[in-house]
């Protein structure tokens, strides 16, 4: 069983697999920061302002100053704008995935398409009616 395990493990699909999940686990922290850190900013500027990461709904009624006051105090809050920040790295990642998937099939070489079949030789006997069919046609 561990020699079985060793050659699934050693298949290229797989290493290719291992490499994908840590590229892209880089990627999302790439995605993150240019999130948070580059696009947000401006955003809640131009919004008046806004810092998303500090959006949220208090649900103790204790009215905190910020997220981090209700989060060191153990009120439970809804953070709706961490929530937005991860619906614009997931249309970041999905869109740049997209793009990388358009790209790799737009390379792929379309394998031809394989010839039809010959048809099927004829038997002696189908040859014979054949040739009795096209005399029967060719009277008429």
């Amino acid at each position: 069983m561990l020699k079985e395990f060793k050659e699934f493990a050693m298949k290229g699909n797989v290493l290719d697999m291992a490499i994908g999940v840590i590229i892209g686990g880089a990627f999302g922290k790439i995605v993150s920061s240019l999130v948070s850190d580059v696009l947000m900013p401006p955003i809640g500027l131009l919004m008046g302002k806004v810092d998303f990461s500090s959006l949220f709904i208090d649900l103790s009624r204790t009215s905190p100053a910020s997220l981090a006051a209700a989060k060191a105090a153990g009120a439970p809050t809804i953070n709706y704008g961490v929530f937005l920040q991860s619906v614009f790295d997931f249309i970041i990642v999905a869109f740049v995935i997209f793009m990388l998937v358009k790209q790799v099939n737009r390379f792929k070489k379309e394998t031809p398409a394989a010839p039809p079949p010959p048809p099927p030789a004829l038997s002696n006997e189908e040859k014979l009616l054949t040739e009795i069919r096209d005399l029967l046609k060719h009277r008429q």
